[in-house]
């Protein structure tokens, strides 16, 4: 622990950043560095894609992170099944389950969003076109102080009426996910517990929802990821 000028014990903070632009992490560096300095110090350490981040993570010689903040997008780590900063998130939940995690996106799709928050539960999502430097000092003050930041994008589609929101059930989402493997859909009955004839119906009624103006799988496939419904 540190003391300042005024004999005040320091509060550390180990932060993680994880980004592939490096500007984007120098930003975040220079405001986190300016946030209330009499009372805090931050070690500050980063990564450009899933590997990097991965290695840190799981480096058992690497202290635990009070706070991280991770885009969602970003080069995958195919390897070891790390395709995003949610599966980092679910990552890091496991290595150092008292981690602040904050997830910036350019996602816009609310059902997206309410995938994330539930699959998640992230003390800060925000939209990176609502990033400004006041705004990321607001919200860190908001997560390190122990509440839950969403930036003004999220509230927004946070507040949209229920009936806005895209909704589909297991089995829809099985047969998604098949599709998307490249699976004959004559052969989904295997994995799928419902018969042929039901899944036909299905796939039908996801492409009327989704609004599929050909009758194609692949952009039935395109479509949910493009919602959420399918990672």
């Amino acid at each position: 622990m540190i003391i300042d000028d005024l004999n005040r014990p320091m509060i550390k903070n180990n932060i993680l950043i994880v980004d592939d632009h490096p500007f984007i992490i120098q930003g975040y560096k220079n405001a986190i560095t300016r946030y209330n300095p009499k009372e805090f110090e931050f070690s500050i350490s980063s990564a450009k894609d899933c590997k990097s981040a991965y290695d840190i993570i799981t480096n058992p010689e690497t202290i635990v992170f009070d706070i991280a903040f991770l885009d969602i997008s970003m080069p995958t780590y195919e390897e070891k099944g790390i395709m995003s900063g949610e599966d980092l998130a679910k990552l890091l939940n496991e290595y150092m389950p008292k981690c602040k995690i904050i997830l910036l996106t350019m996602y816009t799709e609310l059902l997206k969003i309410k995938n994330i928050i539930d699959s998640i539960n992230p003390s800060g999502l925000v939209i990176k076109n609502d990033l400004t430097f006041d705004e990321l000092l607001f919200g860190f003050d908001k997560v390190i102080n122990n509440e839950v930041y969403y930036s003004q994008s999220i509230q927004k589609m946070m507040d949209l009426d229920l009936h806005e929101t895209i909704a589909i059930d297991l089995f829809d989402k099985q047969i998604l996910f098949h599709i998307s493997k490249g699976t004959n859909v004559k052969d989904i009955p295997q994995y799928v517990p419902i018969s042929l004839e039901a899944i036909e119906k299905r796939i039908q009624n996801l492409k009327i929802l989704l609004a599929i103006k050909e009758d194609s799988d692949i952009e039935l496939v395109k479509e949910a990821k493009n919602k959420g419904l399918l990672f």
